[in-house]
């Protein structure tokens, strides 16, 4: 009897120690844009974060480094299967201790420097001990656009003899790839336009045109009374479905 006892306790223990062996587990996960290139160091990084999706505890976390990657290969270059795209685009890479397979949720904040074109995108996998996801590793879509309102001036108080007033706003893909006419991201194609509200109301819909210098829509807003004028700006692509918006206001005197 006691000879079958401490046999147990042996087993017993071996499981226990079996249980407790943790095995690296390297994994590689890319934010990309939705028809874009990689979202890397010169947009701030995308903020990525690795849970437990059973009990929420973050296994790793940190911003994805690197460049944007190589735009024939990942715009042009027809893809083949297993054909890698990334190269030395930017990544987060970890190396995660695992004793046993965690079913786990992996979250995407990006761009994560630009509060108000910043999404969450994320999606859910097996992570197996000593199974790495490598290579391109995870690549989570990013959609969206980044709009930012370069005029006019957040809470301008100017005279209505001074109108009109230029609105202007710099779009970029969630990468920061750049918008030019007849380029990659061709910014003729894409719809950006200013809906103004004066007094809480509607007011008008302006049309924002494509300029010479990259990235930069304009138009002209021409005000009939003083008032409270607050500036929604969108930009659309019919093509892809990618939508970003920025936001201020300005108050016209008399």
């Amino acid at each position: 009897m006691r000879y079958l006892m401490c046999t147990a306790v042996l087993v017993l223990l071996a499981v226990g120690s079996a249980k407790a062996e943790s095995i690296a587990t390297d994994i590689v996960v890319r934010a990309k844009a939705r028809d874009g290139k990689f979202i890397g160091s010169s947009i701030g990084g995308a903020w990525v974060r690795i849970k437990d999706a059973d009990s929420d505890k973050v296994l790793a976390e940190g911003l994805t480094k690197g460049g944007t990657g190589d735009t024939e290969t990942i715009m042009s270059t027809p893809r083949t299967r297993y054909g890698a795209i990334a190269g030395n685009a930017a990544a987060f890479k970890a190396r995660l201790l695992l004793d046993r397979p965690v079913f786990a949720t992996v979250e995407v904040l990006a761009p994560y420097i630009k509060k108000q074109a910043r999404t969450v995108s994320q999606t859910q996998l097996w992570l197996v001990p000593g199974k790495p996801v490598v290579g391109d590793g995870l690549i989570v879509e990013v959609p969206g656009m980044i709009v930012d309102i370069l005029s006019p001036g957040t809470h301008l108080y100017t005279p209505l003899s001074q109108a009109p007033y230029e609105l202007k706003a710099n779009v970029v893909m969630m990468c920061g790839c750049i918008l030019t006419e007849g380029g990659t991201w061709d910014g003729k194609t894409m719809e950006v336009a200013a809906i103004v509200e004066k007094d809480g109301r509607p007011y008008e819909t302006i049309p924002l045109h494509m300029q010479a210098t990259m990235n930069t829509f304009q138009a002209l807003l021409k005000p009939d009374a003083p008032g409270n004028y607050h500036i929604t700006v969108y930009a659309y692509d019919p093509k892809t479905g990618n939508t970003g918006v920025d936001q201020t206001s300005f108050v016209v005197t008399k």
